[in-house]
């Protein structure tokens, strides 16, 4: 009788315990319940506008679908293999990673500079520049790209016309018409537009280090360049990891900017991902009708590869993050 007793006494305990548990959640769920109405909208919106396109790409990637009516021409994986065996979405998946990763290695190491010339107490009227150099990232990148086609233009473009009266060419340059500069204009542009972001993350880092570390190296004797590649740098790398992540995936998706500029031209040469899940899903010509599935199968297997892009970032900052292992800065 005592070892059975003994036996169902964790079983009560355990229950007791769990029941304990659910009033105490009732309970804080009652206490903050005005809380949890707030974020309600921003919930179902988030379902609505995020959990649900991501479940709904997953079911329509499996089956060769228009995107009109009820999806039941199943075919399993087939959309999947057509896409690795497309050379056209391999195309646009080079064309977006160089994209990204010739911004993130241009922009970053300028936006540092600039960043660290800001953040220096002696120059007048530095928030006056911040604000200069961020207004373009509030402007509507479709309007930008309008603006740039129109400057451009090689029929009587502003552009064309001062670079011929200053003698610097002697005939007008298609920027947007050559496979050669089409993708390096866009970047310039992304460049420009995009500026002030990173320059925002940089300075709010720069401005998380102590201004004494800065003080006591000026004493020891340390140049301005020693300080930078001793201190800052250092210090700068745990979020410069993250930086560089926000950075490169921002960067994975300019489908505005290449929409209303080149729509992916000429002959492919700027196509991103974006314009090439676009073009499948949601254009048609006289020989064929949207596929929507297969434009949800290359949408899951470019994610895939950002997904793991994210996790080397993860593992990286696990090794350079003070006191957890790894090399403290």
């Amino acid at each position: 009788m005592n070892i059975h007793q003994e036996r169902t006494l964790p079983s009560s305990t355990s229950v007791r315990d769990s029941g304990t548990a659910t009033s105490d959640l009732w309970k804080r769920i009652k206490l903050h319940r005005w809380h949890y109405l707030f974020i309600l909208p921003m919930l179902v919106l988030f379902l609505m506008f995020s959990i649900w396109p991501i479940v709904g790409s997953w079911y329509y990637a499996f089956f060769n679908w228009d995107g009109t009516g009820r999806p039941s021409n199943f075919i399993g994986f087939n959309n999947f293999i057509e896409i690795y065996t497309d050379p056209g979405f391999w195309n646009a998946f080079k064309v977006t990673f160089s994209f990204a990763i010739s911004n993130v290695c241009i922009q970053l190491p300028l936006a540092l500079i600039v960043a660290v010339i800001l953040n220096h107490p002696a120059v007048k009227g530095r928030n006056i520049y911040r604000l200069l150099i961020f207004l373009p990232v509030i402007s509507t990148t479709a309007v930008v790209g309008i603006v740039f086609v129109i400057l451009l233009n090689p029929l009587g473009g502003p552009i064309n016309d001062v670079l011929l009266k200053m003698g610097l060419i002697d005939s007008p340059i298609n920027f947007l018409g050559s496979q050669k500069l089409a993708l390096p204009t866009l970047l310039v542009i992304s460049l420009w537009k995009s500026f002030g972001t990173p320059l925002i993350y940089w300075l709010a880092g720069l401005q998380t280090i102590p201004a004494e570390l800065y003080e006591a190296a000026k004493i020891d004797g340390a140049g301005a360049v020693q300080r930078f590649t001793r201190i800052t740098i250092p210090l700068l790398v745990p979020i410069g990891i993250i930086i560089v992540l926000l950075t490169f995936i921002a960067n994975l998706h300019p489908f505005d900017l290449v929409k209303t500029m080149t729509e992916g031209g000429p002959v492919k040469s700027t196509d991103v991902i974006d314009t090439y899940i676009y073009r499948y899903a949601f254009e048609t010509t006289e020989y064929s009708s949207t596929r929507y599935g297969f434009a949800s199968a290359a949408g899951i297997v470019f994610s895939m590869a950002v997904f793991l892009i994210v996790l080397v970032q993860a593992a990286v900052m696990k090794k350079v993050r003070p006191g957890k292992g790894g090399q403290s800065v």
